[in-house]
């Protein structure tokens, strides 16, 4: 039996225009704050490839694209990168750049057939592999081919982290999308 359900989201989308500016300075919040937990947890797990996360964050940005579109999504996704170059420098923020913008256009494509086809989860684990995709295409610009072969571990953690972003979104949007359409 499927769980999910898409929610209608029309409602958040005819927020005036302060709400919705409240809404996106929640979400940027939510979403800074998430990479930083995750930038704070992982770097010290010591099996783990250089680079691999779970994508806590792309849990704001999957929540984005439902309730607002691609522009929702997008707006997250430079908001992280930004995030990642003041952060973590330069070759940080082109890469998470890169990754989110081939997850965006995953995830705006796929939104759409969200309980029809394809669940929270594989959406989650597209978009995982789309980011992780966009990361290596980056670092095989920046040092070559030979950064190919850490592919197959960016896929393991791809299926994995987006498994979990995906379970989270899939239970935390019914309370979320309420709490918005309340305010």
């Amino acid at each position: 039996m499927k769980t999910e359900k898409k929610l209608s989201t029309q409602s958040l989308r005819d927020l005036t225009k302060t709400k919705k500016v409240c809404v996106f300075g929640l979400l940027g919040a939510l979403c800074l704050v998430l990479s930083l937990l995750e930038n704070l947890i992982f770097p010290a797990v010591p099996f783990l490839p250089a680079g691999a996360k779970a994508g806590l964050s792309n849990i704001v940005t999957m929540f984005a694209a439902n309730a607002f579109g691609f522009t929702g999504a997008l707006y997250i996704t430079l908001l992280k990168s930004l995030f990642a170059f003041v952060t973590r420098g330069a070759v940080a923020g082109f890469m998470s750049f890169c990754g989110g913008i081939l997850s965006v256009l995953a995830l705006s494509l796929t939104i759409k057939k969200q309980g029809k086809n394809l669940s929270f989860i594989g959406i989650g684990v597209l978009c995982a592999v789309c980011f992780n995709l966009g990361q290596l295409l980056c670092a095989c610009a920046l040092s070559g081919a030979a950064m190919l072969g850490y592919g197959k571990y960016l896929l393991l953690f791809a299926v994995i982290g987006g498994t979990l972003t995906g379970a989270v979104l899939n239970a935390v949007l019914p309370r979320l999308t309420e709490q918005l359409r309340n305010l």
